[in-house]
């Protein structure tokens, strides 16, 4: 197969994100309902030893943003990692990459936009759950289609709040920890050792909490999409890489660390947020109200995140021919709006699905992408090897992010990955993402396939 050139053409998209935005959505991007409400759930499975899963986890994330990183601050590209994959590998991985991560984020959209609706809807339960979904829709299809300063600006305060939560969690739980708030008392390392030990679980637990924890690193990729409409991409690509990666670990870890430090880790039940039951253990008043808010936040945040996003990718496959020429229409400020129009399809149609079967139809469909980001992270990988010797030969000056101890790291981070697949395979309670999602994936490799036939007969 010929070698593409590495070098790539300017985007017709508008160049007004600013480094503050990038930095921001870096952050924010996955702090969410998943670390709020569903880190419950892993430290009953890991124990204390939670902290190794989400270092584990973390460590996976860390290797496959650097790879990305390294490849978008020397070709930023709206299309990422689907511009990379197609450079890397040919047209079939580009579009197996792009329509797999437009598929992932439409249907998790609209999930986001139901769980956001349900909190809403406990606050004023005369609204229909359906009614909330459809306005959150509304809202944000109108902010996506205007200036992409507006998504940046919406994208930068909600970030802005969830960073603040967190920070003052970890605040307030490490004065908690020491005994330095009023009525509390120095908790010392009783619920570390207690309870089993730190290993409650065995190493067994700790591989299984990792499993648990590992897809809320998920989001961070959108950094790399929205660089491309910076005013210095490969500048504030680099910038936003280096800095969110290191930080989002430790806002993981350091929550971890301070929940299972302050309580007893059987205490939690999956479901229930554990930062609500920290800071009712401290007596912060309305404890819950405060988690909902903030939950609620994260959500609309990841909604708005996931609309971008999917803009840009299937904007970046119409571009190279790999969807629809009729979605490449930019307005005037530099918006794909058909490509935004296109992405919010699913969404909408989720009011129905809320109307119809509001409780059940969502596992389903979160089912069919469950592992799809796996599937996305190795693409990314096995790119990365590929191009390196390219942008070595090609470009030197623009390996501005390089990819630590190349090839080693590059190779270890599939090895995980292909670990974590595995332990899905033999997980009860995953092996159902796993066939959904293969089977998606399957789908989509068979029209890529029979594209690659068609565009070699023509």
């Amino acid at each position: 197969m010929r070698e593409q050139q590495t070098d790539l053409p300017p985007e017709p998209l508008s160049h007004s994100l600013k480094q503050r935005h990038l930095t921001m959505l870096g952050l924010g991007g996955v702090i969410g309902a998943g670390l709020f409400v569903g880190s419950g759930a892993g430290i009953s499975i890991a124990g204390p030893a939670i902290i190794c899963s989400y270092l584990l986890a973390g460590a996976l994330a860390m290797l496959v943003m650097r790879a990305l990183g390294e490849m978008s601050a020397a070709m930023p590209a709206s299309g990422s990692f689907s511009v990379y994959a197609e450079k890397a590998l040919g047209r079939w991985a580009g579009f197996s990459a792009g329509w797999l991560y437009w598929f992932l984020l439409v249907v998790v959209l609209a999930v986001e936009a139901t769980g956001a609706a349900k909190i809403a809807h406990g606050w004023l339960p005369s609204v229909d759950q359906w009614v909330w979904v459809l306005l959150f829709m509304v809202v944000f299809t109108l902010t996506n289609l205007a200036a992409v300063r507006n998504f940046g600006e919406f994208e930068f305060w909600f970030a802005a709040l969830k960073v603040g939560a967190i920070v003052l969690f970890l605040v307030l739980g490490t004065l908690a920890v020491f005994g330095l708030l009023p009525d509390t008392e120095p908790v010392g390392l009783a619920n570390l050792s207690g309870q089993g030990g730190f290993f409650p679980k065995g190493m067994g637990g700790v591989v299984a909490g990792m499993l648990a924890v590992v897809f809320a690193f998920g989001g961070l990729e959108v950094v790399t999409i929205a660089a491309a409409e910076s005013d210095d991409p490969a500048r504030s690509v680099s910038r936003a890489v280096r800095s969110a990666v290191w930080r989002i670990l430790f806002f993981y870890v350091g929550s971890m660390l301070v929940i299972v430090t302050l309580l007893p880790w059987d205490s939690l039940k999956p479901g229930e947020s554990p930062y609500v039951a920290v800071l009712d253990s401290i007596g912060i008043p309305a404890a819950g109200q405060i988690m909902n808010i903030v939950v609620f936040v994260a959500l609309l945040s990841a909604l708005n995140a996931n609309l971008y996003g999917s803009s840009r990718m299937i904007f970046s496959l119409a571009e190279r021919g790999e969807a629809p020429k009729g979605l490449l229409k930019v307005s005037g400020g530099g918006v794909p709006r058909r490509a935004v129009l296109a992405s919010v399809v699913f969404g909408f149609a989720s009011v129905v699905l809320n109307l119809l079967w509001p409780d059940t139809v969502f596992l389903y469909m979160l089912n069919a992408v469950g592992a799809v980001l796996l599937f996305v992270w190795a693409l990314i990988a096995v790119s990365q090897l590929r191009l390196r010797p390219r942008l070595e030969r090609e470009m030197p000056e623009r390996l501005t992010l390089p990819m630590w101890l190349f090839p080693y790291l590059t190779w270890a981070a599939l090895l995980g990955m292909a670990a974590v697949l595995v332990l899905m395979l033999f997980d009860d309670s995953a092996r159902p993402q796993l066939l959904w999602s293969s089977g998606a994936a399957a789908v989509v490799l068979v029209v890529a396939a029979y594209r690659e036939v068609r565009a070699r007969r023509g």
